[in-house]
Order: structure tokens, then sequence, then C-alpha cells
């Protein structure tokens, strides 16, 4: 179920939709860094600026990028989530331990004495 939601909804969205600032300098001034970033961009922003990435790739990119709706991905991956989560909590449900059975935590060093009233 994680190996979907990664490979394909969240990919996606975060290489698409999400923004990420990117370091590009780091200067060292005595006992303080001083860091200098790039202009937040989408990872397919980038790609589109390099002068690396051939035209016929970017216009596939820019065709992936047309047919992808945000706001339903979001529901996609919020909807993968909620099954992840209900797995989760069926699984722990199934390892309960009974409640005469739980063992109760100790406080080191202290010894309860019987008191009378």
């Amino acid at each position: 179920m994680l190996n979907d939601l990664y490979g394909n909804e969240l990919r996606l969205y975060k290489n698409f939709f999400q923004p990420v600032n990117k370091l590009i300098l780091k200067e060292r001034a005595g006992a303080k860094i001083h860091r200098v970033y790039d202009k937040a961009k989408t990872p397919f922003k980038r790609l589109l600026e390099s002068p690396e990435i051939s035209e016929d790739k970017k216009q596939k990119l820019r065709n992936i990028y047309l047919s992808l709706n945000p706001a339903r991905l979001k529901r996609q991956i919020d909807k993968k989530l909620d099954m992840l989560y209900k797995f989760y909590e069926q699984k722990n449900n199934s390892q309960k331990v009974d409640e005469k059975k739980k063992i109760l935590p100790r406080f080191s060093g202290v010894i309860p004495t019987p008191v009378s009233v």
C-alpha cells in the first residue's frame, strides 16, 4: 500500500506541485554559517529550466503536468492515508492485551506501605 502511494500520487504531487527551496551557497563566517537559497520552485519547473534536458522530454513532462489535477491528487493521497491508518488500527486492535493481564508501572524506590485510618 505504501509503495503504491509513493510510486503514484505522492510522487506526482510532490514533483509537480510542491515548491522546494534549493541551497545555492553555504559560507562559514567564524562560527556562523550563512546560507543562500534559490527562489522556491517545483522540481518540474527546475527541469524545464535545465539546458541538459531535451525538448522531447520537456514536452512529455508538460503533457503529464497538463493531465494532472492537484485537488484530485490530494484527495487520492488523503484517501490512501486513511486506508493505511485503518489498516494500522486493525492490526493494533488485534494485538491488544487483556485489561486483567496489564502490568502496572513500577515506581523506582517507592515502596507502598499500608496506612491505617
